[in-house]
């Protein structure tokens, strides 16, 4: 089997907030490449990548170009047509447009392996479960009016939710007691037995994160995440050290490596690993095993209609984030039953692009 041809489409998504329908900025969408590889056997691998900004064309070309080296190599060897892309890339890596764009090629690639073996990525990849926990997350946001936030955090209740997330690090610049109030807001509206994540966007310093964490130890927080600059893994090992709240962080790391220096400094409680940043699957999971040595669970940021599949492969996956950002892209998405996501078993990724999606987003 060898890759004959490509296809990448930039996207612009609407950002709306389908689990609670909360209100956002009018007209507001989020870049996307969508990218598909075609082998001759007939079959089609997709993937998709984000975070161009206003360099999504620069996102889309490098995509293309990547893409195009691909053609006439057998895509069950991913290892070496990703090597073969590294250096192709020259010094442009290893993070960057480079590394958004090969995620994309690299889940294509996944997605064919799946579909050649007929079998679900997830089971390819290790199959430790075939169920996983997910929580509602974009719905809570920081910007929402108090009762705002109790109606989404209901709604995500009646929908079956038992796991969402929050955010603190309000607008302006609110004291550590109105944090405080805020986040109290939440729990009270749900009560003592969900599970309540709370993001803060590396909006505090480290003194901050500690001072207001210490302060909200009896809400029963599930985890603060990303508490503080991503890449501050002194400042995060304080915070983690200092808090009983357990921490997360990592969706903003860029490949394997720096993951390594996050972990040994004893950072973070939970590695939250993104797919585009991360580099694709084949990344993702060498991240997962090093966690898993180090004695951490794993968790999933944004596109749950992937991400799924890895956080239910691997031993220490422990939930995922259920952001519903790419799901329109699709003509199905995995189903959710009592606040687990359910495995598909379709073969590769499981997903189909919804044509008339594609064409009504295209950039």
């Amino acid at each position: 089997m060898k890759i004959t041809g490509f296809e990448a489409l930039a996207l612009k998504v609407p950002e709306d907030d389908p689990l609670a329908n909360m209100p956002e900025e009018a007209g507001r969408t989020r870049p996307a490449v969508a990218l598909r590889l075609r082998t001759d056997d007939g079959i089609e691998g997709i993937g998709v990548t984000l975070y161009g900004g206003r360099m999504s064309r620069s996102l889309h070309a490098a995509v293309e170009e990547l893409a195009a080296l691909t053609v006439g190599e057998d895509p069950m060897r991913i290892e070496h047509i990703v090597q073969k892309l590294r250096k192709a890339a020259g010094d442009s890596g290893p993070a960057g447009i480079f590394t958004l764009a090969l995620s994309a090629i690299d889940t294509a690639l996944w997605d064919i392996k799946g579909k050649a073996l007929d079998q679900p990525l997830w089971k390819l990849l290790g199959g430790h479960r075939d169920r996983i926990p997910t929580y509602a997350s974009g719905s809570l946001r920081r910007g929402l009016t108090d009762k705002q936030a109790q109606q989404a955090a209901r709604t995500l209740l009646q929908k079956g939710f038992r796991e969402m997330k929050t955010q603190m690090a309000l607008p302006g610049n609110p004291t550590p007691a109105e944090e405080v109030r805020r986040v109290r807001v939440v729990r009270d509206a749900i009560g003592p037995d969900v599970r309540l994540m709370c993001d803060i966007n590396q909006r505090w310093r480290p003194e901050q994160a500690i001072d207001i964490g210490s302060r909200i130890e009896d809400v029963g927080l599930f985890w603060l995440e990303d508490v503080t600059a991503a890449d501050d893994y002194a400042g995060l090992a304080r915070v983690t050290a200092a808090l009983r709240t357990p921490v997360a962080g990592g969706e903003y790391v860029w490949g394997i490596v720096p993951f390594r220096h996050m972990i040994e400094a004893r950072s973070v409680d939970i590695v939250m690993i993104d797919l585009a940043r991360v580099g694709g699957v084949t990344q993702w999971m060498k991240v997962a095993a090093m966690a898993e040595a180090f004695n951490l669970p794993v968790v999933s940021h944004v596109m749950p209609e992937m991400l799924l599949h890895m956080v239910a492969a691997c031993p220490n996956g422990l939930t995922v984030e259920y952001m519903p950002w790419m799901l329109a892209l699709y003509e199905e998405t995995p189903a959710i039953e009592n606040g687990e996501l359910v495995l598909p078993h379709k073969p590769g990724l499981g997903l189909k692009f919804d044509e008339k999606a594609l064409a009504s987003f295209k950039a």
